[in-house]
């Protein structure tokens, strides 16, 4: 684990950023839905979104920065800290395949949603837990399931905030895939899947 952190603080750094929309030059669904959520290092939560939902209704998943105030933002300004950007995955979907509430579940349980700002050994801000909702019917859900999931899954209270998406930024084309191109490479080690009971809410998972 310390190689592969190493090795993830050491590598090359480049500045090119793109606001490149996800799905771009693909044949959509009808109906394409996006979900941007937070939870430490983009390159795990990118790869166990993937593990779970490819051929589920998944369409494509990018990495990249939101929530900050900085056009433009590189990895180098983002892990300094001076961005407000988190390091983040967005997802394109078809709703009639998967549900809000279905990714809303699966972000509960690959990481820790209890440490604010850090998972694991990454700490700071750009390692927030967050849910960048996309209107308020995302909001409302997003809601209702972390009320939930706070009651039934986790006894430390739940740091995730809730809030709408903004300006959404791609990582650098290295950040993308990242562990589908380099097995070995760094995975925060928060990132798993907990072994709860299904969540109960008012609306179906």
């Amino acid at each position: 684990m310390v190689a592969g952190l190493l090795n993830r603080l050491i590598r090359t750094f480049s500045t090119s950023t793109t606001t490149t929309s996800i799905g771009s030059g693909m044949s959509l669904p009808a109906k394409t839905e996006k979900a941007t959520l937070a939870a430490g290092c983009f390159w795990g939560v990118e790869h166990l979104f993937r593990k779970k939902f490819d051929g589920k209704g998944l369409i494509d998943a990018r990495v990249g920065y939101c929530g900050g105030d900085a056009d433009h933002p590189n990895y180098r300004q983002v892990c300094a800290g001076t961005t407000g950007h988190a390091e983040s995955v967005q997802l394109l979907y078809d709703p009639e395949k998967i549900g809000y509430d279905q990714i809303l579940d699966f972000f509960y349980r690959m990481h820790d949603p209890t440490t604010a700002d850090r998972q694991g050994p990454d700490v700071g801000t750009q390692y927030r837990s967050a849910i960048f909702t996309h209107g308020p019917e995302q909001e409302a859900k997003a809601k209702s399931i972390t009320e939930a999931v706070q009651k039934q899954w986790w006894k430390s209270p739940i740091t995730t905030k809730i809030i709408p998406v903004g300006q959404w930024w791609d990582a650098e084309e290295y950040h993308q895939l990242y562990l589908t191109k380099n097995p070995d490479g760094y995975e925060c080690p928060a990132h798993f899947v907990r072994d709860f009971p299904p969540l109960e809410t008012e609306s179906k998972i």
